[in-house]
């Protein structure tokens, strides 16, 4: 049976400075997925995971590893069919997320597993992921606020002032995370002053439906004298804002919120008298606050994930029973056929119907218990060995290349 495996690493085992460093473009991911054969590379913000088919499993964890720069066994997993299945479960109903229930994962894990083209097994266990994360969404509670990196960002600079009312934003980044800051932040009260990106019309175009100026990524330290907070998002490889960009004369505090991978600002930034900042990494705190109010809806998510995981067992392992069920019916209406065969010319037409439906009906009602047996088995251990017996048994295996 071909074996689905999982090589990844994940905000649970790997520090931000080392995710950022094996964090992908979704063009990169494809590539590194198609290089590997059947596989499928997942890498967003808290995550680099490769699932694959076949015997690739060394040259993934191989490729993570050159990605990161460094060997990776101390925080490299490995995880192998029912368990690989059930952890990309989890993952695509935000289960596994840094922040539980956040809604931007699933369109992630559909986005990776659309960007290939999957063998079976791989496009079996991403579409029953696709699936369940949907109804994890629409069955359960746990997407409640903050249900994402971005809400989180906007419920850490709540904390940080106790009220945004009045408090002036620079967003760094115009895509849709910080669309979906910018959302967080004026519903909280807060401010958007400038919206700096590198395209100036992307920003503009997030102006116009929150507020603010547009501002080229060049002019970041000509407003920062002007702000309270920076919200950073953009997919830019190299930081985007230095410490060396912030003027001395300021308002104060300055509280920077970076929440791309790779990092946007300069780590130096939190040596400066004044400034103030938290990374996504930061985040966890903001999250363990929402949890205790989550704890049953995800435990009603956890279930669901449990439950598809079941099913993807039972096909695989139906993978198995099907062609000898399939082989033995068909044995059986070969032989009924052919007996039927012998008599054509000695019955009428009517009699003829007659014995074709009788000797149908036998061979339904002698082969519906093992059909069903079979069926039984095969969700277990001996799912195999039922299936090789039959066609040791009938000789089917004589039918077989």
């Amino acid at each position: 049976m071909t074996q689905l495996t999982l090589v990844g690493l994940s905000h649970h085992v790997a520090p931000v400075e080392l995710r950022e460093r094996a964090a992908l473009e979704p063009a990169a991911a494809s590539a590194l997925a198609r290089s590997l054969g059947d596989a499928v590379c997942l890498s967003t913000c808290n995550r680099t995971e490769l699932y694959l088919t076949g015997d690739g499993e060394e040259h993934a964890a191989a490729a993570l590893a050159e990605l990161a720069g460094e060997p990776l066994d101390d925080v490299l997993y490995r995880l192998h069919d029912d368990e690989a299945a059930l952890h990309l479960f989890r993952v695509a109903a935000g289960l596994d997320s840094l922040v539980p229930g956040e809604g931007e994962i699933l369109g992630q894990v559909r986005a990776a597993y659309e960007a290939v083209e999957p063998g079976p097994l791989l496009d079996r266990v991403f579409r029953q992921a696709l699936t369940l994360g949907k109804r994890v969404r629409t069955e359960t509670a746990i997407g409640e606020s903050p249900a994402s990196v971005s809400s989180a960002a906007a419920a850490l600079a709540a904390q940080v002032f106790g009220d945004l009312a009045g408090r002036r934003v620079l967003l760094v980044g115009a895509g849709r995370i910080g669309e979906l800051a910018a959302s967080n932040l004026v519903s909280r009260g807060a401010e958007i002053a400038y919206v700096a990106n590198r395209s100036v019309d992307a920003a503009r175009d997030l102006t116009t439906r929150f507020g603010g100026e547009p501002v080229s990524l060049d002019a970041i330290g000509s407003v920062l004298v002007d702000v309270d907070v920076v919200v950073s998002s953009t997919s830019s490889p190299e930081l985007v804002v230095h410490a060396t960009d912030v003027p001395e004369r300021r308002r104060h505090p300055l509280f920077f919120i970076d929440i791309a991978v790779p990092r946007d600002l300069d780590p130096q930034l939190a040596r400066l008298d004044g400034c103030f900042l938290y990374d996504i990494d930061d985040l966890e705190a903001v999250v363990a606050e929402t949890l205790e109010g989550r704890r049953a809806e995800a435990e009603r998510g956890e279930q669901l994930a449990a439950e598809e995981m079941q099913r993807f067992r039972a096909w695989r392992a139906s993978l198995d029973v099907v062609p000898a069920i399939a082989s033995l019916r068909a044995r059986a209406e070969e032989i009924r056929s052919a007996e039927l065969a012998k008599v054509a010319g000695r019955v009428t037409d009517d009699e003829r119907a007659k014995l074709e439906s009788v000797t149908s009906q036998i061979l339904n009602k002698l082969l519906h218990l093992p059909t069903v047996r079979m069926k039984e088995a095969a969700v277990s251990a001996d799912g195999a060995l039922y299936a090789d017996a039959v066609r040791h048994l009938f000789g089917l295996e004589e039918d077989r290349p």
